[in-house]
């Protein structure tokens, strides 16, 4: 189905342009992170804006709405209001204007993709660059939107669980990170609400991590992003196996469905294979120490892949079950019995390099934290683990997990300049906007983003927002390089800014 992009807005969006004041010549917004539902993330990481820039505003309305007959967008356009809100309740004269025009009208300023930006810190700004298509800003809400939260959501749970990981290495592994990239596999795929979620949550996990099953994900990054599989890694992963192939074994074979995997059909290599399907203990007692001389044997690794119960539990062991059993100890623990390992420069056990585990059903970043401690506090490396991060993280969160809102602060009405503003009284502070023009300008002592409303109009050319899109034109295309990068580095500045308040303390 093709949607003409001028119809991409809510239904009330279509009269705005004849309730706005007569004599409105700009309306001037943005879009803001207003509030974190989670203690732990008080920042999200800004992405998708150019996928939204070079899919929406330029390829769409290039190919869907200017490049088509203008009689054409306006026969659609019409047919659909008519039966919509009723015949001739509405003028078509401004979008008639727009086709004539043949570019969007608009300029959006925007943080680079990859920052951290704190909580009500806008992550661009956008208005009308025509006094006649002041209606194009806000117009453009819904959409705007719709697309954004998803990425930068994603982004910002991904690097939730990247920085985690990264505590973890340091504490138990010591200076070796490059394991850290592996250890959150993106699962989520077949979990999302429809192909262009998926890709785009996707591609927001990639930015901290190259593990993912979202292959589309990286044809993506490839086109929007100036990736290239060819001279950089952008996603990757290792041949697995699913139920229906052990099921396919037999349950009586099933010992020897492994044997075959890891000699016949992988003699070498990672080879990642589910071992819940019927008895997962006995797979962790029974058949690892019979084949622990194969295993040893190849060069590579297998990885054990447990599917069902609790992670924590499976993993680190329960200490309600029966002092000594295998529920008890916990996989890590088993495993170390059988495979042995190293001890790593922090004093912390690390399986045999030929042995590992994968952990990919009903991860959160709770269970990561509880799976991270656990270890650790039994003698084990944060490294003994690799976790899929699924549809469970990824989709059981809303718009509103960061409190996305596109929201306008200024506009001008017969030359004269508004700061405005919303603050209902009803409201728990959460919905109440800045107002007037705006500057983000970064903190010289934490290097943390802040934002100055109320700005003037040289104030407001300054600061963190740059021009990314102009009448039409994208104005700045970042690589993914570049915004892993820019990931990469907070890091480091969120710990300078935990050292900072640390002295405060």
């Amino acid at each position: 189905m093709t949607t003409s992009p001028i119809l991409l807005k809510d239904g009330y969006k279509v009269g705005h342009k004849f309730q706005y004041p007569v004599g409105t010549t700009l309306v001037y917004s943005n879009l803001t992170p207003r509030k974190s539902r989670s203690a732990e993330m008080d920042e999200i990481v800004f992405f998708g804006l150019q996928y939204f820039i070079r899919e929406y505003l330029i390829r769409q309305f290039n190919e869907e709405f200017f490049q088509r007959p203008k009689e054409e967008v306006l026969r659609t356009y019409a047919r659909r209001m008519d039966n919509y809100l009723g015949k001739d309740s509405i003028t078509y004269h401004h979008i008639a204007e727009l086709h004539d025009l043949g570019y969007l009208p608009l300029e959006i300023k925007a943080i680079p993709e990859g920052s951290l930006v704190p909580m009500r810190v806008p992550v661009f700004t956008i208005k009308n660059t025509l006094p006649a298509f002041f209606w194009l800003t806000n117009m453009l809400e819904t959409v705007l939107s719709a697309v954004l939260w998803k990425p930068s959501t994603s982004a910002t749970t991904a690097f939730e669980y990247l920085r985690n990981f990264t505590r973890y290495a340091k504490e138990t592994v010591g200076e070796d990170t490059s394991f850290i990239p592996w250890q959150g596999h993106d699962f989520s795929f077949r979990g999302m609400s429809g192909i262009e979620d998926a890709v785009m949550s996707g591609a927001g996990h990639l930015l901290s991590f190259s593990g993912t099953d979202t292959i589309p994900a990286i044809d993506f990054l490839e086109h929007y992003y100036h990736a290239d599989c060819e001279k950089e890694l952008i996603g990757g992963s290792v041949p697995a196996t699913e139920h229906s192939v052990m099921c396919m074994g037999t349950q009586g074979d099933e010992i020897k469905t492994f044997e075959r995997l890891i000699t016949e059909v992988y003699p070498g290599g990672i080879v990642s294979i589910v071992s819940d399907t019927w008895d997962f203990w006995q797979v962790i007692t029974e058949f690892l120490p019979r084949l622990k001389d194969r295993i040893l044997a190849r060069n590579g690794k297998v990885v054990i892949r447990p599917d069902s119960g609790d992670p924590v539990k499976i993993i680190v062991g329960d200490a309600n079950a029966p002092v000594g059993s295998p529920e008890y100890k916990g996989a890590i623990e088993c495993m170390w019995e059988t495979f042995g390992g190293t001890i790593t420069p922090k004093g912390y056990k690390l399986l045999d390099s030929h042995i590992g585990l994968i952990y990919g059903d009903s991860i959160t970043i709770e269970r990561q934290l509880a799976i991270l401690e656990g270890l650790k506090q039994k003698g084990f490396a944060s490294y003994n683990v690799v976790l899929g991060i699924g549809s469970y993280t990824y989709e059981y969160v809303t718009r509103d997990t960061f409190g996305f809102a596109m929201k306008a602060t200024y506009g001008e009405v017969n030359g004269v300049g508004r700061d405005i503003f919303k603050d209902p009284k009803t409201d728990d502070g959460t919905k109440k906007s800045a107002k007037g023009l705006m500057q983000v300008v970064r903190d010289a002592r934490t290097g943390k983003l802040v934002l100055k409303d109320q700005c003037t109009w040289d104030e407001e050319r300054q600061g963190e927002l740059k021009p990314v899109f102009r009448d039409g034109k994208l104005l700045v295309d970042w690589t993914l390089a570049e915004i892993r990068e820019r990931v990469r580095k907070n890091l480091n500045e969120q710990k300078k800014y935990i050292d900072a308040r640390r002295l405060d303390l």
